[in-house]
C-alpha cells in the first residue's frame, strides 16, 4: 500500500505536466491554423479586390475612381495580412501584390485609363498559393 501512495502523487503530477505539455501545444497548433486561416480568408477578400479592380478597369470610362477604391481595398488587406504573419513566404508575396499594386496605381495617376493588371492578378495568385501551402 506504501507503494501506490507515492505512485499517487507523482502520477497525479506527472497526469497535470502532461495536460499542461498537450495544451500548450494543441495552443500553439491552434496559433498556427487561426494564422493560416486568417492568410486564407484575407486572400480570398484580396481575390475579390482584384476582381473588382479587373472589372474597374474594364468600367474606367464611366466612373475612374472604381479603381482607385479596389486598390484601396487591396492593401488594406494586405496590411491585415502582413501584420498576422511572420512566415517569409507570405511576407514576401504580400510585398510582390504591393509593388503590383503601386504600379497599377502610379499607371492611373498617369493618365493610363486600362492599366496592365495582369501582374496584380498573378501576385494575388501567388499569395493565396502562399497561404495554402
Amino acid at each position: 500500500m506504501a507503494v501506490s501512495r507515492r505512485r499517487g502523487p507523482l502520477t497525479a503530477v506527472a497526469a497535470v505536466m502532461a495536460t499542461a505539455a498537450l495544451t500548450m501545444g494543441l495552443t500553439t497548433g491552434c496559433d498556427a491554423v487561426n494564422k493560416a486561416l486568417d492568410c486564407v480568408q484575407t486572400a480570398d477578400s484580396i481575390a475579390d479586390g482584384v476582381t473588382d479592380l479587373q472589372q474597374a478597369v474594364e468600367n474606367a470610362a464611366n466612373d475612374p475612381t472604381q479603381a482607385d477604391a479596389s486598390l484601396d481595398s487591396i492593401e488594406k488587406n494586405l496590411r491585415k495580412i502582413g501584420d498576422k504573419t511572420d512566415d517569409a513566404d507570405v511576407n514576401k508575396a504580400v510585398d510582390h501584390l504591393d509593388q503590383a499594386v503601386r504600379n497599377v496605381r502610379t499607371a492611373i495617376k498617369n493618365g493610363d485609363h486600362t492599366p496592365d493588371v495582369s501582374p496584380v492578378t498573378d501576385a494575388a495568385g501567388e499569395l493565396t498559393k502562399v497561404c495554402t501551402s
